[in-house]
């Protein structure tokens, strides 16, 4: 038997979709999540419960319930299994895999980047220190942005990636107040991301633009942050 649940009242239970609390057998012990590959064999192994947490939009695992000697045993018998030579050598490879896979998709994530700012040319050294900042922020695998989802084309993520680090570099967002109403949230980033994108055009059209412009003070302020005590002065001409 396997099914899903959501945490119970109690350490060693859990509850259903419809409100009624179940007690893991005695001989069950709760697999926190962390080993994708023993999680998987003791759920084909046999009986089973899957936990999961919902946190506003996100599900978070909280473990497998199952039988102890079950996990005892594919623990042993996995522990053996990478120990061996074979084992870190296909390790190693698929860690190479994911590598190369990871380096061409942040060259091809920041060359969306690039192709959606389309800045004049008197911008392109700003353009592409904003794509920079962009892509090193969205693009880590495991950091839940935008750019991870394959849901959309990689054109729409590097729009979205771009509006979402305006809205929290260049904008007071993160700071505001805002009423715990329906859509209002979502009302407000509207708002941002239309402000953001009226900023983005008058790069694009090449016009003159004042050093306290939110975008060029944002990338100063990050540019600081990376270089050595001494290195600022520069960095002010270099913006």
């Amino acid at each position: 038997m396997s099914d899903n649940f959501t945490p119970g009242p109690i350490p060693n239970s859990v509850r259903t979709a419809d409100g009624k609390v179940l007690t893991a057998p005695e001989d069950w012990m709760l697999l926190p999540p962390g080993d994708a590959a023993l999680t998987r064999r003791v759920k084909a192994a046999g009986d089973h419960w899957v936990v999961a947490e919902k946190k506003g939009r996100k599900v978070f695992s909280r473990g497998v319930w199952a039988s102890a000697t079950t996990i005892e045993r594919i623990r042993t018998d996995l522990e053996a299994e990478r120990s061996t030579e074979s084992f870190a050598k296909k390790k190693e490879a698929a860690a190479k895999r994911r590598e190369k896979v990871q380096t061409e998709y942040v060259e091809d994530f920041l060359g969306a980047v690039l192709t959606f700012l389309a800045f004049d040319p008197m911008h392109a050294d700003l353009g592409h220190k904003l794509a920079k900042a962009v892509t090193e922020h969205a693009t880590p695998v495991g950091s839940g942005t935008v750019a991870r989802t394959k849901r959309i084309p990689v054109e729409q993520r590097a729009e979205a990636a771009v509006i979402a680090w305006m809205r929290h570099q260049t904008t007071g967002y993160d700071g505001m107040v805002i009423a715990r109403v329906k859509g209002k949230r979502r009302e407000v980033r509207r708002m941002l991301a239309r402000r953001s994108h009226d900023l983005l055009e008058r790069y694009r059209r090449g016009e003159s633009i004042p050093e306290t412009c939110p975008l060029m003070k944002a990338l100063m302020r990050r540019q600081q942050k990376r270089l050595p005590p001494h290195k600022e002065d520069e960095s002010l001409q270099n913006v």
